[in-house]
């Protein structure tokens, strides 16, 4: 009998609101969650539009941060802090050293095209060759009566002379050489080149061939046939027609230009020796 009233007593001490432990602890960890949230959403508005302008200033290559110093000084004040020209994420180098790269290939494809050019020198002078720095690399545009006979897509001994000149200066830098030929407006149609598409694409890939023939590497060259399509100078005269009727051997960067720019590059004079050089080859 003791043990029956034992076992009820204990049956009816059992706590039924043990789930107010468990609601407790969820509802402190709620509030615990709320307060991280309130913290992390309280962020310095200068601050925070310096980190979006510097990462998208690095991935998208502008120059500028673009960070408004205005809106960094309000954002800095509201804390009382003077440090107006400080920042807590720095600008990535990334589109610095793109940039860098990009100056420093076009210095050094400069170069390149002031070597063809001092080559070539007696035919530039002569205006029928010209050397251009363009967005896309050094061109050289050669007259087809130095390459070809008329209305031919067979290379004279002449043709072979001056390419003979031009690769050594460009065999060793690997860049991509894309060889265009051009006609001007004048319609072609013989048994052998239909129009002066043909006509233009065979001699581009006869430039090509001797290219090869001459040690640069296939993988390197590509031919495209332009005729008329892009003429330099007006069809209208004999001596507009002769400037369009070339090819082009373009030596390509290996990072393309953000802007279209072209410059003609000219022959130099020969650098002279330093006097104290002169002077020690006389005495010897």
């Amino acid at each position: 009998m003791s043990k029956l009233i034992r076992k009820r007593v204990e049956e009816d001490q059992e706590n039924h609101e043990r789930w107010l432990v468990s609601y407790a602890d969820f509802i402190t960890l709620l509030f615990a969650f709320f307060v991280v949230m309130y913290s992390i959403s309280s962020v310095e508005i200068g601050k925070y539009k310096q980190l979006t302008n510097s990462i998208g200033t690095a991935f998208s290559g502008n120059g500028s941060s673009g960070v408004n110093q205005t809106s960094t000084e309000k954002g800095l004040g509201a804390r009382g802090v003077t440090e107006a020209n400080t920042s807590i994420v720095k600008p990535l180098p990334l589109s610095h050293l793109y940039s860098e790269k990009m100056r420093r290939e076009r210095d050094s494809m400069a170069k390149t095209g002031a070597e063809v050019s001092n080559k070539l020198a007696p035919m530039i002078t002569e205006g029928k060759i010209q050397v251009i720095q363009t967005s896309r690399g050094i061109r050289i545009d050669i007259q087809d009566n130095l390459l070809f006979g008329a209305g031919s897509a067979d290379l004279s001994p002449t043709a072979n002379a001056i390419i003979s000149e031009i690769v050594p200066l460009i065999k060793d830098n690997q860049r991509k050489i894309q060889v265009e030929g051009h006609t001007d407006n004048t319609p072609i149609h013989t048994a052998t080149f239909f129009s002066n598409w043909e006509l233009s694409a065979v001699r581009a890939s006869s430039v090509v061939r001797l290219l090869s023939s001459l040690g640069i590497g296939e993988q390197r060259l590509s031919a495209t046939g332009l005729g008329a399509s892009q003429p330099i100078s007006e069809n209208e005269t004999e001596a507009g027609r002769a400037k369009n009727r070339r090819v082009s051997i373009i030596i390509t960067y290996e990072m393309p230009a953000q802007e279209d720019t072209s410059n003609v590059i000219t022959p130099q004079p020969p650098t002279p020796l330093p006097k104290v050089q002169v002077e020690q080859k006389v005495t010897n």
